[in-house]
């Protein structure tokens, strides 16, 4: 049986059930509580040669209420069982039509259409609930389909160059055999690398998406202090200056995944600065119940309306681009999946004068009493 069926049954079922306690009650209170002879108070003038007292009415005898009443009743009951079906079936649709368009919603979804909406009016009850979170699921669901879609096209393209080049080059080294073949391993060697550290890239973002990883205490401040001295040859070579203050800071994850996450920050700051005379500064700091990590950098002026879509896998700040840099374009959006792995918040900003201000909130480790 349908819910609806199941409802409407349910409805007539309680009325007929109410119907037949006050019809019972009306035949105990007649048979019981009612007197076989009643004394009715006269209000005009007393006959000659009456009797003292009041004029006494019979009532009739038990069969006779019996035949009386019984075939009235079962009238009632006969009606109030159409009553409530009629009744029910109709509240039953009323109360079902908000689910009747989640369910038709849900349909839609299963068929691929995600960009419908149930978008429930009235006032708000358990439906209008329902339905507010269904939409809210549908717009995740369509947010996160459309970013897939643009990161398997922007992967698709950054794996298809460097297997493109190698062909070039081989091709080439074909047509030509009085090529130099050290010059061609070189360029096969750079190229080739520069597929292993795109293929690592997402395997990382692949592994901080899936959340394996087993949680532990990591101090945030020797992590960023190891990231920086990795990085400093990096930075030296491009005349940045960097600075790392903080005090112990702790956090629960994955040591690994934060090391990476402060490395990508620390290595986009060094990479995306001035020419000349950048700097970098490295803070870690405890507030409240979360570890703060910013990392603040100088460099061109980044406008605003790109600072939103730097954690996109394959930008690059000016856009997306291939080259200029040691770098997949993967590094913010590997901090980004980071952070949301470790229920965290990341924040950037433009600096004043050129530049960006990272901010990374990650939950603070709980300490022992």
């Amino acid at each position: 049986m349908s819910v609806r069926l199941k409802l409407t049954l349910s409805y007539a079922g309680f009325l007929m059930v109410a119907g037949g306690i006050l019809l019972a009650v009306v035949w105990v209170f007649l048979l019981r509580y009612v007197p076989e002879v009643i004394a009715v108070p006269s209000v005009g003038p007393r006959e000659p040669g009456s009797g003292p007292g009041s004029p006494l009415i019979g009532i009739p005898d038990r069969a006779d209420l019996q035949a009386a009443f019984v075939p009235k009743a079962l009238v009632a009951l006969v009606f109030l069982l159409v009553f409530g079906l009629a009744g029910g079936w109709l509240l039953a649709g009323r109360m079902l039509a908000p689910l009747n368009r989640i369910t038709h919603a849900t349909r839609l979804a299963a068929e691929g259409s995600l960009a419908h909406r149930i978008r429930m009016e009235g006032r708000t009850d358990e439906f209008r609930e329902l339905a507010d979170a269904f939409d809210a699921m549908l717009a995740r669901l369509e947010a996160h389909m459309e970013e897939q879609q643009r990161f398997a096209a922007n992967a698709s393209h950054e794996l298809r160059t460097p297997l493109a080049i190698t062909q070039t080059l081989l091709d080439v080294a074909h047509n030509d055999p009085a090529r130099e073949s050290d010059e061609l391993v070189e360029r096969l060697r750079y190229v080739n690398a520069r597929a292993i550290e795109l293929t690592e890239a997402l395997l990382m973002l692949s592994r901080a998406e899936r959340r394996s990883f087993t949680r532990e205490e990591v101090d945030l401040s020797l992590v960023a202090e190891e990231a920086t001295e990795t990085l400093l040859p990096l930075a030296e070579g491009r005349g940045t200056a960097v600075r790392t203050t903080g005090d112990v800071t702790t956090t629960t994850g994955s040591t690994a995944l934060i090391l990476q996450m402060v490395t990508n920050l620390v290595h986009n700051a060094i990479v995306h600065n001035l020419e000349e005379g950048g700097s970098v500064r490295v803070a870690v700091r405890a507030e409240g119940a979360d570890a703060v990590l910013v990392v603040e950098n100088t460099g061109p002026v980044v406008a605003g309306r790109l600072v939103g879509t730097l954690t996109e896998p394959f930008q690059r700040g000016t856009g997306r681009v291939s080259t200029g840099h040691a770098g997949v374009g993967l590094g913010l959006a590997i901090v980004d999946r980071i952070v949301r792995a470790h229920d965290g918040a990341l924040d950037i900003a433009s600096r004043d004068g050129g530049g960006l201000v990272v901010t990374v909130r990650l939950p603070a480790a709980r300490r022992s009493a």
